[in-house]
């Protein structure tokens, strides 16, 4: 069992393989250590309300979301923000899927963690190159993946989810762990485990 519970990011270009890789570690801490997760992905509750309400606020959602553009940071705030409201509990593991994407939410999540107390945060930067994320987009064809809207969401994360990266690299106490993201999805897990000294 692990002595304290940790908070763990997970940050890179669209297809890098973030989900599954938040997976692979949600499973570990299942089979290793008693404390509940609470696995937090921005992204479901966007599509949520983009497809299921009926307001204005989906309906603009849904305009950002065709144009392939970036969707405003206080929607993507309000999506985290809500699930950590609604469901975090003291001393319970945190897995963050595809949050922060802008310096914006970097700093707002240090101080949602500052405000819950959250000790130990790993921020894990699944490191590609946006040739192999296109690559990879365009093979898992989604409604969504169109070619027009993966390139607009590869360049919005130089121009919006690199500063973030820098952010924790120089300014924010919660230190950047890279790791390779392109070889096989377990050579990737066994490099994460081993920068978070959890092999």
């Amino acid at each position: 069992m692990l002595s304290k519970s940790y908070t763990f990011l997970f940050i890179g270009r669209s297809g890098c393989g973030k989900g599954t890789q938040a997976e692979l570690l949600k499973k570990y801490l299942e089979e290793n250590d008693k404390r509940q997760i609470l696995y937090v992905y921005a992204g479901s509750r966007m599509r949520n309300l983009i497809e299921k309400e009926n307001n204005l606020t989906s309906q603009k959602a849904k305009e950002i979301m065709l144009a392939g553009a970036k969707q405003p940071d206080f929607l993507a705030i309000w999506a985290w923000s809500n699930e950590f409201v609604e469901k975090i509990k003291e001393d319970m593991h945190l897995i963050i899927d595809g949050s922060p994407r802008t310096i914006i939410e970097a700093i707002v999540l240090d101080e949602a963690f500052e405000f819950y107390k959250r000790e130990i945060i790993k921020p894990i930067l699944l490191d590609v190159s946006r040739k192999w994320a296109k690559d990879k987009l365009l093979k898992r064809a989604r409604f969504d993946d169109t070619e027009e809207r993966i390139d607009s969401r590869l360049y919005y994360f130089e121009k919006y989810v690199q500063p973030a990266i820098d952010y924790y690299e120089t300014k924010s106490r919660n230190k950047l762990i890279k790791v390779n993201g392109e070889p096989t999805v377990e050579e990737v897990h066994k490099e994460i485990m081993e920068k978070l000294h959890l092999l």
